[in-house]
């Protein structure tokens, strides 16, 4: 990564805040308009979850599309549901017109039911995407998941055809060279104290001055502090695991994954794993707690969970167990939105790295007042709840007892008793 200045300018005309895929994104997009850019990260740039995640990149919601038409009506889910596709295409296209060399490859992306119950969910949410978006999913029943995976521990999956992986840290540095190229000014340890709005534009306390900005963007995401408390109350931080194994030969990874997979399972604890960008390891990540538990702790977590997949990864080392924070909405869909002039792109929920970068496009165009930025994620909302006022989200103390003492059980057990069915 090459050095970069720990001082802004002391004015432009967009300052972003965050240099991760959004704001990197946003800020290149804005550069290749002529806009005067600047940067600031509080932190070493790509250092938080844009760098510290799956790699697994694709067009699907989280969220079933019944949820999203309760949340937002059925005219925005129907939108969403359209503009989905959108995503994965922006970012494929971002890695190829600026020649990032991240391993990308369009793998496919397997959703592996846990339980009978999951896999009619599969089957409904089939249909949907059919006649939503005219997008195709394969209904993969058990008998033909040895195409894909080889464990008996699911009933089912749900196959995208158009889904790939990449290595999000190249990918990342790949994005900072582009800006970088583009003449952006990135800017790190550089933390942002206060935003004013004036009559003429913004004044942005960062910790190297003062800059005056005409436009602010915030991507920030799941690394969201003050000042930014309204964001705060709407967006919690919750920690994703990873873990990597030693590296395996190859039979064996042909073994455990033929298909070589990006594959996400349906149990509560969200574990999603693939082979690595470089074809030598398993990278297994997931909810090894929904509180920043420390690695190795975490690591043992992980890895029981992984065995009880394949138990043939029993005596396997792990060579590496680190974590990120992934920005959540309460609804669990991305926002494009402005509060007090201020233009952001959050609440990705897991889907970021084709979400990320697409929205962080949508954020570019829309504070500089280009029809480009319309989106139907600026149809959406960010919500509160009582139980997070904002800062550190206490309640995900509780969640996670509630999860494995209780969610966590119970699905264990329905789903041992629809496998020896």
């Amino acid at each position: 990564m090459p050095d970069l200045p720990d001082r802004a300018s002391e004015s432009c005309e967009l300052i972003i805040i965050g240099a991760g895929f959004t704001g990197l994104t946003a800020a290149l997009t804005a550069a290749q308009t002529g806009a005067k850019v600047v940067v600031v990260d509080a932190g070493i740039p790509g250092r938080g979850a844009s760098s510290r995640n799956g790699g697994m990149c694709g067009p699907h919601a989280r969220v079933a599309f019944e949820a999203m038409e309760k949340s937002f009506g059925r005219d925005v889910a129907s939108q969403i549901f359209l503009e989905m596709p959108k995503a994965y295409e922006f970012t494929r296209n971002l890695i190829d017109a600026n020649n990032i060399e991240c391993g990308f490859r369009q793998t496919g992306r397997i959703q592996l039911a846990a339980t009978k119950r999951h896999f009619e969910d599969f089957k409904r949410l089939a249909k949907v995407l059919e006649r939503e978006a005219g997008y195709k999913a394969d209904i993969i029943e058990r008998a033909e998941l040895g195409a894909h995976i080889r464990s008996d521990h699911y009933v089912g999956g749900l196959y995208y055809a158009d889904h790939g992986g990449l290595n999000p840290c190249q990918f990342h540095d790949g994005l900072m060279a582009a800006c970088l190229r583009a003449g952006v000014e990135i800017v790190q340890n550089c933390p942002v104290w206060a935003v004013n709005r004036k009559a003429e534009g913004f004044e942005v306390r960062v910790a190297s001055g003062l800059v005056r900005a005409d436009a602010v963007i915030l991507a920030t995401n799941g690394y969201t502090r003050a000042p930014f408390r309204w964001h705060q109350r709407r967006i919690f931080a919750l920690p994703s695991f990873i873990i990597a194994t030693e590296p395996l030969d190859k039979d064996l990874l042909a073994h455990l994954a033929p298909g070589g997979r990006m594959m996400v399972e349906t149990y509560s604890k969200h574990s999603y794993y693939r082979i690595s960008p470089d074809g030598s390891r398993i990278l297994f990540g997931g909810r090894a707690g929904m509180v920043p538990y420390g690695p190795d702790f975490a690591a043992k977590r992980l890895k029981r969970t992984m065995t009880d997949i394949w138990p043939e990864l029993d005596g396997v080392r792990l060579s590496h167990s680190w974590r990120g924070y992934t920005g959540f909405s309460h609804e669990q869909t991305p926002h494009v939105g402005c509060h007090d002039g201020v233009h952001f792109a959050m609440g990705y929920s897991g889907s970021g790295v084709a979400m990320a970068p697409y929205l962080g496009m949508k954020a570019a165009y829309r504070a500089l007042g280009d029809p480009r930025g319309e989106t139907a994620y600026s149809k959406t909302k960010l919500t509160t709840r009582a139980y997070h006022p904002g800062g550190p989200p206490l309640f995900l103390a509780a969640g996670e007892l509630w999860y494995r003492q209780v969610v966590d059980r119970l699905e264990a057990r329905e789903s041992r008793r629809d496998r020896t069915d």
